[in-house]
């Protein structure tokens, strides 16, 4: 497997160093230099605002460090591996390191975005050449002081020896060190000298999560602050007419009841009260388009059926390659709505004065919707501060940021700090779901060989954007085309976990699937046929890696024991690339009663140098339930604009006992790191979909599965 050396890297003026007035050093870092290039940095730690993908470094008197993390934590886990690699080029012991979460700084920093699973990948380099510039910096202070040639000295676990043995801790010469020049051309560890790196190294708040300590937007309260319970129209497509709030106002704890748009605001001063007083209200509404999933199933599959396209890609001639064909295969594949359904429902506190506006909680893209704030207020981008919260669960939909805008407009309506409080049944039914998709994949066969593949795709909304068009097998078929349309609904849409890939990557794996059936190869072998063609590609919109996804897929079927299993036992494999990782799936199934019950996922994944083992290990775990309870279970509709469920009583997701033993295994080499947060749910749903059939003979081409299987609870 091919490694790369880790290189040395040069930016002039890449740190700033001010004097801490508590008498320590604080050293600011530009990821993908998003720090404007003068930034002035603060002193005062307090007042500190930071800005995605910068972190500060604050060394105390005592040797103890302080890294200040800008990165919206979402779960994914950067809150820890980005300080992680930060102390490693600093050569400090991790006991020793404090994480603090950053606020946004719209100011010195211009950009921050939690999403993609791209903050590791984008942040290597930077992090790394940020913690070595300090130590050197911290060196070159300590050879000052003994009056001695900076190289002849060496700093490990935050203490500095000189040849005649003599030691300085990082605290005993950070106020020395943070007035000296910032070095350049600082060397870089080599992958074999990690010691934090590659360790497994515990979340940074799992004390505090595990004993309810505040970490979380729900969790967070200010003085004077009240709860705000937003009714929004129950269809979409729906307008507020009138409505009745005397019995509202009865209800003890309710102060005020705030219209605005078509949504109504009732304040209280506790979530419970102000949910009360919201069920309390009479209300008429207005039915202008209301749309059904039915409806929507007719329309995709009229698209389909159409010739009015986007064209995404195009190599060689699909038409030809059909006419010249021994075969043809062509299958259609069907995708609901979801909602997000992330354990914290939204929520957002928010206190518009005349001076400033104040806003806390959670929140994946806070200067996109810091900005949103400040327009829908007319302020000036400059009077917002905002503070993140650690999210219980993003998947997408923090990005939006909806739930802040109502915060910030109520509370400057009604003069007051307000924190909107979604109940579950406005997590589900306010909107920005998962898309409803189908995909039709049609593929040619001509001597043994795939000649042709023409895929379709008709969604609600919107439609695969950026590489996605690009992924495999693009650059492996002779003759491919992609095309894409979708229909404007009035039903909101947005990302969801692995955005398109999420169903894209169960249809084109189920599809290769049942072309290798249809060719009579086997699985993997046609995939690994299929590689060999894109091995070499100066194609730049190919970013995937032939020799990486082949060394993927070798190492899943040696550790799942692909084809050599248990009597009794049926295997279904699946690849896929998104998020530039690489991650290959075997999923184990067995028979009870006639019925699958699915044993075990085997995993392998290249993503690089892993950071940190236990949240990686703990993402693409998460990641591979994710896409099986949804691919398994979750259903989502639409009657008359209104959402078939609003809670998790008839919205059903994977449960404890239907969950299945998740085996992960890394490829080993010293390339740099790429995300982990979304790549591994894409290929879950193709994995156990091919077990089934090889279980049950029965191919599936809609999710949820359950429906074609008919029957509630198929796992365990």
């Amino acid at each position: 497997m091919k490694t790369h050396k880790t290189h040395n890297f040069s930016r002039r003026n890449f740190l700033k160093t001010s004097i801490l007035a508590s008498g320590g050093m604080l050293v600011g870092f530009n990821l993908l230099t998003a720090c404007t290039k003068e930034a002035v940095m603060p002193v005062d730690i307090e007042s500190l605002n930071f800005n995605d993908f910068n972190a500060f470094i604050k060394i105390s008197d005592e040797g103890y460090v302080t890294i200040f993390s800008p990165n919206p934590e979402i779960g994914q886990g950067v809150k820890t591996s980005m300080p992680m690699i930060i102390a490693e080029e600093l050569d400090v012991e991790w006991s020793k390191v404090n994480v603090v979460q950053g606020a946004l700084d719209t100011k010195n920093f211009k950009r921050q975005v939690a999403g993609g699973s791209q903050s590791i990948r984008f942040g290597w380099d930077a992090l790394r050449q940020t913690g070595a510039t300090t130590k050197q910096m911290l060196v070159n202070a300590a050879a000052a002081k003994w009056k001695v040639e900076a190289n002849t000295c060496k700093a490990l676990k935050g203490i500095i020896t000189n040849a005649n043995g003599d030691k300085l801790s990082y605290g005993d010469v950070v106020k020395e060190a943070a007035v000296l020049e910032v070095p350049e051309n600082v060397k870089l560890k080599e992958v074999k000298d990690y010691t934090i790196i590659g360790q497994e190294i515990v979340n940074v708040d799992i004390d505090k999560i595990i004993t309810g300590k505040p970490l979380f937007g729900l969790d967070y309260k200010a003085e004077g602050m009240l709860i705000a319970s937003v009714l929004r129209p129950p269809a979409f497509g729906q307008k507020l007419i009138s409505f009745n709030d005397s019995k509202s106002k009865s209800v003890a704890g309710v102060t005020d009841v705030i219209k605005f748009g078509d949504k109504i605001a009732v304040l209280a001063t506790s979530t419970w009260a102000a949910m009360k007083g919201k069920k309390a209200l009479t209300v008429s509404w207005k039915d202008e388009n209301l749309e059904t999933t039915e409806d929507h199933n007719k329309i995709l599959n009229k698209i389909l059926d159409g010739s009015k396209f986007d064209t995404k890609r195009e190599d060689g001639n699909i038409k030809k390659g059909f006419a010249n064909a021994d075969k043809v295969i062509e299958k259609t594949y069907h995708s609901p709505f979801l909602p997000h359904n992330c354990l914290e429902p939204m929520n957002f506190y928010a206190n518009v004065t005349a001076e400033k506006v104040h806003l806390v909680g959670p929140i994946q893209t806070p200067q996109w919707t810091t900005n949103r704030v400040a327009k829908l207020l007319d302020r000036k981008p400059k009077e917002i501060h905002c503070e993140m919260t650690r999210m219980g669960g993003g998947f997408g939909r923090r990005l939006y940021g909806d739930f802040a805008l109502e915060a910030a407009e109520i509370s400057s309506l009604a003069k007051k700090p307000v924190k909107v409080v979604f109940s579950r049944e406005d997590d589900m039914t306010a909107g920005t779901y998962r898309p409803a998709i189908k995909y039709r994949i049609k593929a040619s066969i001509k001597d043994g060989k795939v000649t042709g593949y023409y895929l379709k795709e008709a969604a609600i909304n919107g439609n695969m954007y950026g590489l996605i068009p690009n992924f495999f097998p693009a650059g492996c078929i002779p003759n491919y085309k992609v095309d894409a349309s979708n229909y404007k609904s009035n039903i909101t849409t947005g990302a969801w976990r692995a955005p398109y890939t999420n169903f894209l990557a169960f249809a084109e794996q189920s599809f290769f699937d049942e072309l290798a059936s249809e060719m009579n190869i086997d699985t993997i072998q046609l995939r690994l046929d299929l590689l060999q063609n894109v091995k070499g590609t100066k194609d730049k919109q190919i970013q995937y890696s032939g020799q990486r996804m082949e060394d993927t897929i070798k190492l899943v079927r040696e550790k799942a024991n692909w084809g050599n299993t248990k009597e009794g036992v049926f295997q279904g494999f699946s690849a896929y690339y998104s998020h530039n990782t690489h991650v290959a799936e075997i999923a184990d199934i067995v028979l009870k009663d006639g019925f699958p019950i699915l044993k075990k996922v085997t995993v392998a994944v290249d993503c690089g140098v892993v950071v940190n083992p236990t949240g990686a290990r703990n993402q693409v775990e998460g990641g591979v339930l994710d896409g099986i309870g949804h691919a398994m279970y979750a259903d989502f509709s639409f009657e008359n604009g209104k959402p078939s469920s609003k809670n998790f009583d008839t919205y059903k997701l994977i449960r404890m006992q239907e969950t299945p033993k998740v085996e992960v295994h890394f490829v080993e080499n010293e390339l740099s790191p790429t995300g982990l947060g979304e790549p591994g749910l894409p290929p879950a749903g193709g994995a156990v979909a091919n077990a089934i059939n090889a279980a049950l003979g029965k191919r599936i081409y809609s999710q949820p599965f359950v429906n074609e299987l008919k029957k509630k609870t198929v796992l365990g």
